[in-house]
């Protein structure tokens, strides 16, 4: 297309009719495999994650520039990792590691914690951070691939699904309009969708009654290194240390408090002095925000995709929120690309939201449990509340449960795009793959997920994979944008180009036994698994599950783990 485009009047099918009032020539491409509406940091992820695929991407926004509101603070060694796939080395923006997470209460003390402090997968369990420099390494991420293109102060207009492609009206930051094509489209565009409404994908769940005043600030004399929350029912607040000597407070509003009075200078300084010398402290944000635990009824609808906020709303209590959008951006973005290459059939994007809903609502309600813990509504609820969960903790088998984030849903699902297993141990398709340190055969030592790549991956742990391959199974493996990787216990010795050895491990022994293989996704869970002698099955039925043409149909799609 050369930037002119016809008079075009909607789809019917959609319910949200664009019209165009003439010819405009654009100042961006006017046709793109996948226009991503939304760059916040899950829109930035999912560009950096398409624009290391190759994929034609054009993201928008309304906003000019990186919003500098209070809003995400806190991620896990998940989201790290994915910001890792998505080319965000270690050390690209600052981050402070929290090694416990404490519950206090006026009326039984630190009644339970969760034990943060360590690594996991290669990464902290816990992290704060400061979101705007978050959001400006990802945007320079993204600049860094030429297959990605990205326009601030563009407003969406409207747009229709056509069937085989989307067609959006955007209105551009000198007030003119054009029209975009896209193979799909993609929307990270916060809470307040445009989107979602437009797809007929209202919101279900519920809205917490009361408000909270959201307070950053910085201070020479932090003292402060875990997570606190302070769970009295008179004001509730959480309150946690971030990189650069930066602090956050978030208060809970009584009835009758107005917005505009605790936005106030003299309102907010006077809540932070019990915390120290406010006349040290430098007020950075401040603003009132009302909670949400909130999620649509399906991630997907033709060829529109919710991501992050858009999908789902997550309360701040178990900071969750954008960890899920992130979840959300790795799990599409490499299943957009595999359909749009011709590597998977179009049914492949099915598995998004079998996957990713059940997950994110998990989580909601694990953020909405906790809320009964922060903000008891009396004295009395209160005492009994954090009384028990104290008493609790006195029986090994709830204090391992709680202190250990036993608690936490695991990233695994019970349906979608992987094969089923009869095996009760090690990874099992569904889940993620660990991550740990591999050496190669020349003495390279890398994570074991940049090695992998953002590939499909026959992963054999203490054996060969290509030994037991047929040319023609090896060359639709490869195809299908598949690679073989060895990876052999500690101690080993190097055999091969694709030789690793596993320097912590968490592949061999601790994913599989040797003489297993396993079949990795790019986003890193296991799609299949079997012994080596099994591997032109496990290939055939991979490619199957991807919609290949000409592979066998799959025994049961989708799987359904155990």
């Amino acid at each position: 297309m050369d930037g002119r485009l016809r008079r075009w009047s909607g789809d019917r099918k959609t319910g949200f009719r664009v019209g165009f009032s003439g010819w405009r020539m654009s100042s961006i491409s006017t046709q793109v495999d996948v226009l991503i509406v939304g760059y916040g940091p899950v829109g930035a992820a999912v560009a950096c994650l398409l624009g290391k695929l190759g994929v034609r991407t054009l993201v928008i926004d309304r906003s000019a520039d990186i919003l500098q509101m209070p809003r995400a603070i806190a991620l896990d060694n998940e989201a790290l990792r994915i910001l890792q796939m998505a080319g965000l080395r270690e050390g690209a923006f600052q981050v402070r590691a929290i090694p416990r997470v404490r519950y206090l209460s006026p009326y039984a003390g630190e009644f339970a914690r969760i034990n943060s402090c360590g690594s996991l997968d290669g990464h902290p369990k816990l992290v704060t951070f400061y979101q705007p420099e978050l959001e400006r390494v990802l945007r320079e991420c993204v600049g860094r691939h030429a297959t990605v293109e990205t326009a601030t102060g563009v407003e969406m207009l409207g747009f229709s699904d056509l069937g085989d492609s989307v067609r959006a009206e955007l209105k551009l930051a000198d007030g003119t309009t054009t029209f975009v094509a896209a193979r799909y489209l993609v929307a990270a565009d916060g809470a307040g969708s445009m989107v979602r409404k437009a797809i007929g994908q209202d919101f279900q769940g519920r809205t917490y009654a009361e408000e909270w005043l959201i307070v950053d600030a910085e201070r020479p004399d932090q003292a402060l290194d875990d997570i606190e929350f302070i769970c009295d029912p008179r004001r509730p607040t959480p309150h946690m240390p971030a990189p650069g000597q930066r602090e956050r407070w978030e208060f809970m509003l009584h009835p009758g408090e107005s917005r505009e009075r605790m936005e106030e200078e003299g309102t907010v300084r006077t809540l932070l002095a019990p915390y120290g010398n406010v006349q040290d402290m430098k007020i950075t944000r401040k603003a009132v925000y009302r909670f949400h635990a909130r999620t649509c009824e399906r991630f997907s609808r033709g060829r529109v995709h919710l991501v992050g906020d858009a999908a789902h709303i997550t309360p701040p209590f178990v900071g969750q929120g954008l960890v899920a959008g992130l979840r959300d951006a790795a799990n599409l973005s490499w299943k957009l690309a595999w359909v749009l290459r011709g590597s998977a059939g179009d049914g492949v994007l099915e598995s998004y939201d079998t996957e990713r809903r059940p997950h994110a609502k998990a989580m909601i309600d694990l953020a909405r449990f906790m809320g009964h813990l922060i903000m008891p509504r009396s004295r009395i609820k209160a005492c009994l509340v954090h009384g028990t969960v104290r008493a609790l903790r006195v029986l090994p088998y709830f204090r391992a449960y709680f202190d250990d984030l036993r608690i936490k849903p695991k990233n695994s699902f019970r349906e979608g795009l992987f094969a089923p297993s009869s095996r009760r141990s090690g990874s099992l398709p569904g889940s993620w793959l660990p991550q740990g340190m591999v050496r190669s055969g020349d003495g390279t030592l890398a994570p074991s997920d940049d090695v992998l790549g953002d590939r499909l991956v026959l992963l054999g742990c203490g054996a060969d994979p290509a030994a037991h391959l047929c040319e023609s199974s090896m060359r639709a493996w490869q195809a299908a944008g598949g690679a073989i990787v060895r990876v052999e216990p500690r101690g080993s010795e190097a055999r091969g180009a694709s030789f690793w050895e596993d320097l912590s491990d968490v592949l061999v022994p601790g994913a599989a036994t040797v003489g297993r293989v396993l079949v990795v996704r790019p986003d890193k869970t296991v799609m299949h698994e079997g012994a080596t002698s099994e591997c032109e099955r496990l290939v055939r039925e991979s490619l199957a599950l991807l919609g290949i043409p000409g592979s066998p149909t799959p025994v049961r799609q989708p799987a359904r783990a155990p």
